[in-house]
């Protein structure tokens, strides 16, 4: 029992050790590298109102011989980065979020650009992104759970397929000067494009027309066709939705192997974030022996994505009042452990990934001044 408790407090540590004290290994071209991070985490899994990938690039060529992980990228830990001589910051939490109007030295946002780009330092922040991935944050969250499987709250859509546009128009004509009138009228609306096969329909030789369009386009295509009531009634009117990723999503519902008493999960999500307090809400008809088989989880701010779903327990960083209150009176106990609590322990386990996914061709270290702002007094 002592050895997975072992290796898993030395795996930081090693990583440390290993990736950020060892003479430097060979350099990565800070594209190339951008490139190789965004194939272990897809931007495109990002929520849309997110600001990810590449934030800050000192003027090119610039090449990487030090990635510095952290969390949030304070002021403090930017200092740390200089003075650990980093050349890309990947900082999980976008410093960058909403737009800066200008470039000073009179807010602390500023100052971390101005002195990223004084030390040629890049950044880079995945946020939503490593959320979604199925060996990201929420995923290493589950383990202070105990075993237990897990599904998305909200998965994640293949980014492009089956194809362009939402919908998917399709129609027979036996006409062919006609069908051609309407096909140069179609081909006319903006990126549309138009598939023409041969068809047999109740023995007749036919074309069949297949296209896809967005939403506004349809309403064009479909007054097109209605002006002619024999092709308009013949015509098929798809909705394409795109495939479920697996694995993939925001959030995660998770089903214990074994139901647990609601004490015996504190302890456990305690020892996991390695945290000695947690903010707890019990559930209305429930206590602290209550067994626990289904939890729902979002590292972060989970109200969004917690609201509604059927569990005993949700577990977050932070959560509105009253989103506390609709949990509780539904019989939902809720677990706080603070925003940061929740994601700021996977940086040693992504450490290990990256450093794996990177062949090992750059040093990789972990912030050690990177905490969470709050505390109990």
């Amino acid at each position: 029992m002592l050895l997975p408790g072992t290796q898993l407090l030395r795996r930081p540590l090693r990583c440390l050790r290993a990736l950020g004290h060892l003479p430097s290994r060979s350099l990565m071209n800070l594209r190339e590298l951008v490139s190789a991070l965004n194939d272990f985490a897809s931007l495109s899994l990002a929520e849309s109102w997110d600001n990810v990938g590449l934030l800050v690039e000192p003027s090119p060529p610039h090449t990487v011989n030090t990635l510095f992980l952290t969390n949030d990228l304070t002021e403090e830990v930017m200092e740390e980065a200089v003075q650990k001589k980093a050349d890309l910051i990947l900082s999980y939490h976008p410093p960058v979020f909403t737009p800066l109007k200008r470039v000073t030295w009179k807010t602390w946002k500023e100052r971390l650009v101005v002195r990223a780009l004084e030390h040629r330092i890049a950044i880079y922040s995945p946020h939503t992104a490593y959320d979604a991935i199925p060996h990201g944050v929420n995923n290493w969250l589950t383990k202070g759970l105990g075993a237990c499987t897990s599904v998305p709250l909200h998965p994640s859509t293949a980014p492009s397929y089956p194809a362009e546009g939402t919908h998917r128009v399709e129609f027979c004509a036996d006409n062919t000067e006609h069908l051609d009138t309407v096909l140069s009228k179609i081909k006319d609306i903006p990126e549309i494009p138009v598939t023409t096969l041969p068809a047999r329909v109740e023995g007749e030789e036919q074309t069949r027309v297949s296209l896809n369009c967005s939403q506004t386009a349809l309403v064009e295509v479909v007054a097109l066709l209605s002006q002619n009531s024999l092709l308009y009634h013949k015509t098929e009117i798809l909705l394409l939705q795109k495939p479920l990723l697996p694995h993939t999503g925001m959030g995660r519902l998770c089903t214990l192997s074994e139901p647990v008493s609601l004490s015996d999960i504190i302890e456990r999500i305690k020892s996991h974030l390695k945290l000695p307090h947690i903010r707890l809400a019990v559930g209305a008809g429930k206590t602290l022996e209550s067994p626990v088989k289904k939890a729902a989880l979002c590292a972060g701010s989970g109200s969004s994505i917690l609201k509604g779903m059927e569990a005993d327990l949700y577990l977050t960083g932070e959560m509105s009042h009253h989103d506390v209150l609709d949990a509780v009176a539904n019989g939902i106990s809720v677990i706080l452990c603070e925003h940061s609590n929740t994601e700021r322990g996977f940086l040693s386990e992504l450490c290990d990934m990256l450093a794996i996914h990177l062949q090992k061709k750059i040093n990789i270290m972990v912030s050690e001044k990177d905490r969470d702002p709050l505390q109990v007094a």
